[in-house]
């Protein structure tokens, strides 16, 4: 097994070229290090690419909202969205039927 291979795991950050992605898998029969960039993407290197990267650790992004696809302006629906389930107003039969659920 590669020395390298030990110096990662699953839920660390890496950085190569700006770019900054989490290892979400290491797949060690198949010899693949399955990572996921900050906006969500998937990507899945061999062993041999790995080591060409040269990716070096760096800290995970203290805001998380790429990987959800979020807009700044979401984050004011989905507040709004909580205060009126709160307030007990509904603005969709639906929404009244997954909290009677609960």
């Amino acid at each position: 097994m590669a020395e390298w291979l030990s110096e990662v795991a699953v839920g660390q950050w890496f950085k190569t070229g700006g770019e900054s992605f989490e290892i979400v898998g290491i797949d060690i029969p198949s010899e693949l290090v399955l990572v996921q960039y900050f906006d969500g993407t998937l990507e899945e290197f061999d062993f041999e690419t790995w080591t060409q990267l040269a990716a070096q650790p760096c800290a995970p992004p203290e805001d998380y909202s790429g990987a959800l696809d979020l807009d700044p302006e979401d984050y004011d629906e989905i507040e709004r969205d909580a205060v009126s389930v709160r307030s007990g107003r509904w603005d969709s039969p639906l929404d009244r039927i997954e909290m009677d659920e609960f």
